[in-house]
Formats: structure tokens, C-alpha cells, sequence
């Protein structure tokens, strides 16, 4: 990828880096590494669509810890610990055969009722029997 480009407006230099940017939600914030295209001298970047995945990534985790929902990592662990792969949890518990995929990757966040689910299922997995 070409490390160096100019912003079409202001014909600024713009260098590929990557910066620690801060976001708050609810009171919470979260601190993380942003990739982008900035200026030499200031954190005003532009990004790609890849790199504002990145963004969208940090600011659904820092709204799953504000809201006290699952993290992708403890949807993946109950899931496993249920022992079902990621489309029979979307199957069997709801949203679909993708949405376990997007949990875990931190692509969407789980809803309330998804995640107290998967809360109470991971103190009683037997209970998944009943569904």
C-alpha cells in the first residue's frame, strides 16, 4: 500500500499511520490504536472503509461495557462452552446464521435479550435443552 498521499481538497501531505484515538459513550471511554491517512502535524485523519471498522470494532465494545452486555469473547466462550458451532447458536437462540459470526468478530453487538440469555446459559447450560 502506498504510505503517502494528499488530501484532494487541501493538497495537505497525508501520511499512512496509525494513532491513539479516544472515544466516549455514556460516561465510559475507551482509548485505541486508529489506522489512517493524517497530516504531519495533527490527528485530523481520513479513513477507508477497512479502517473505520476499526473504529465501529471499539466503539460496540466500549457500548457493551457501558450497557453491561457480552463481549465478543464471552459470547465465543459460552457458545463453545454450550458446545454449538456459530450458526446453530444463531439457529437455535436467534438472529440467524451469521449473527454469532458478527458478535464474536465485534461486528454488531448482541441485544439485551441475546446477551442475559447467553448469561444465564452459561450458569445453567442444561437449560438450552428446553429451547
Amino acid at each position: 500500500m502506498e504510505n503517502v498521499k494528499y488530501d484532494i481538497i487541501t493538497g495537505e501531505k497525508l501520511i499512512r499511520d496509525v494513532r491513539d484515538v479516544t472515544i466516549t459513550y455514556q460516561g465510559h471511554s475507551k482509548t485505541f490504536p486508529m489506522p489512517g491517512w493524517y497530516p504531519e502535524d495533527n490527528n485530523e485523519g481520513t479513513f477507508t472503509d477497512e479502517d473505520m471498522k476499526t473504529y465501529d470494532r471499539a466503539l460496540n465494545q466500549l457500548k457493551a461495557e457501558a450497557e453491561n452486555l457480552l463481549l465478543p469473547t464471552d459470547i465465543r466462550a459460552i457458545r463453545k462452552k454450550l458446545k454449538l458451532t456459530q450458526v446453530q447458536a444463531g439457529t437455535i437462540l436467534g438472529g440467524g446464521k451469521k449473527a454469532f459470526q458478527k458478535y464474536e468478530s465485534g461486528e454488531i453487538l448482541p441485544s439485551r435479550a441475546i446477551s442475559n440469555l447467553l448469561k444465564i446459559l452459561s450458569i445453567e447450560p442444561g437449560l438450552l435443552k428446553s429451547l
